[in-house]
């Protein structure tokens, strides 16, 4: 096995040592990948919400209308984990570089099509249906983004910048959530948005799309420019040509793992689905708030997220990645399924706005942050011959379950009205993270240097 923990060897967790340049930039570029990922994967949550009616149509009820809209975005999701296995084996087999160049070309080229598509008046059904496969294929290239970068990034980090690291890293999710929202806000400002002939539902909603097909762009140049290929990967043993990563981790100890990662990503993505996901619809098509206030109070909820996913990380270096989860997991099930609740219940009622949305930051806080251990966590679990297979596959299959979250919220309905179906979610979230920790082990002193 090519990861080992050497006793002897280990550094204290407040050690530092210095970030080489060619590991900043990795650092980096890891950053913007993710955060450019995260741009496009929300861009229906953010920018297409308040226009989702372009592409169906006024016939449908509103419970109708927002489950079409959760399958638009929950496509994306299937999409990621058909990208983490195709390119999390060839990142083990080619290299982490070029499986990345290739992963960021696929998703910039989508993304660039969908802000070309007409809507129901014009194709009917079938521009709803170009939108939800452009966001498969899309959503298969993004899986593949993090896929490679991700593990070039922690693997060029000193040991001891690694939780630190990988926090900056996953934190580009708020990034770029906050990046969509600064886009989406002046123009919902500016244009009438108010039904599906309206010039934010016809063109505005098209914008932040073509931004994202830029930075993308941007993205694949500053990548193929300034980063090397990661030295452990280089340096690992067994040659490339002859690995078989996905059947390797069918065998032995990597499968066990697998199965414990599963369960501890099952649950950190159950919360991502609950709080994060559905709110905007809620918001807007169930408690009735306005597109523009709750688009700048998302903007404002993420920012503060970033600082949580960083403060995560830096616990998960002190004190170890596991006992971090299984605390946070605890805050889940409990702190921030109450604070949804009671977020819920304030809008339900015709209550304060301004106080729901500070109850919802910290429902979110709690319940998402702990993603800034999660990268990290899952690249120290696999040797290096197949870490990039082992992590992509740990990291995006576990999101095949909670990706179908409209589906148990409307099953919830039938027992709990519609707006407060988020929460069973967020507690299930809770319970899972814990059990996931408790049964994996530390790996905050894994090396990745070859054994």
């Amino acid at each position: 096995m090519n990861v080992h923990t050497s006793a002897a060897g280990r550094r204290h967790a407040g050690d530092t040592e210095a970030m080489p340049p060619s590991a900043k930039r990795a650092a980096r570029a890891a950053f913007l990948g993710f955060g450019v990922d995260y741009f496009d994967i929300y861009l229906p949550v953010v920018a297409l919400a308040p226009a989702i009616h372009y592409f169906q149509p006024t016939s449908i009820s509103p419970t109708l209308e927002s489950t079409l809209f959760y399958v638009t975005f929950a496509v994306t999701l299937i999409g990621r984990p058909i990208g983490s296995a195709i390119f999390g084996s060839l990142s083990d087999k080619i290299g982490r570089r070029r499986s990345t160049l290739i992963a960021v070309a696929g998703f910039t080229v989508a993304t660039m099509l969908m802000a070309a598509l007409p809507g129901y008046a014009t194709w009917g059904w079938a521009g709803l249906g170009c939108l939800m496969a452009l966001r498969l294929i899309g959503g298969v290239f993004m899986g593949g983004e993090y896929t490679s970068a991700n593990p070039l990034a922690l693997e060029a980090c000193p040991k001891s910048r690694r939780g630190i690291v990988g926090a900056f890293v996953a934190a580009a999710y708020p990034v770029g959530y906050i990046a969509i929202s600064v886009v989406t806000l002046p123009l919902l400002a500016w244009l009438p948005k108010a039904g599906p002939g309206s010039a934010y539902s016809v063109w505005g909603w098209r914008i932040p799309f073509v931004v994202g097909g830029i930075l993308g762009l941007a993205f694949f140049w500053y990548f193929y420019r300034s980063i090397e290929e990661s030295k452990v990967w280089q340096a690992s043993s067994e040659p490339a040509k002859r690995r078989q990563p996905i059947r390797e981790l069918g065998r032995g100890t990597n499968v066990r793992r697998l199965v414990q990662a599963f369960v501890l990503m099952s649950g950190l993505w159950f919360a991502v689905q609950a709080i994060i996901s559905p709110t905007s619809s809620l918001l807007i098509n169930s408690l009735k708030q306005d597109p523009g206030a709750v688009t700048a109070a998302l903007l404002f909820s993420n920012a503060v997220l970033f600082a949580g996913y960083l403060w995560l990380g830096h616990l998960g270096q002190r004190y170890g990645r596991r006992k971090v989860l299984i605390i946070a997991g605890a805050g889940t099930g409990t702190v921030s399924a109450v604070m949804f609740l009671l977020a819920v219940s304030i809008l339900d009622g015709g209550g304060n706005f301004v106080l729901a949305m500070v109850l919802y930051t910290v429902a979110l806080v709690i319940g998402v942050s702990p993603y800034g251990i999660a990268t990290v966590y899952l690249l120290e679990a696999f040797p290096t011959r197949v870490r990039a297979s082992g992590y992509g596959i740990a990291y995006s299959f576990s999101l095949i379950i909670p990706s179908c979250y409209s589906f148990y919220m409307l099953g919830l309905s039938s027992v709990m009205p519609y707006a407060y179906t988020p929460v069973p979610l967020i507690v299930l979230s809770g319970v899972l993270t814990v059990i996931g920790a408790k049964l994996g082990p530390e790996t905050r002193d894994t090396e990745f240097a070859e054994a």
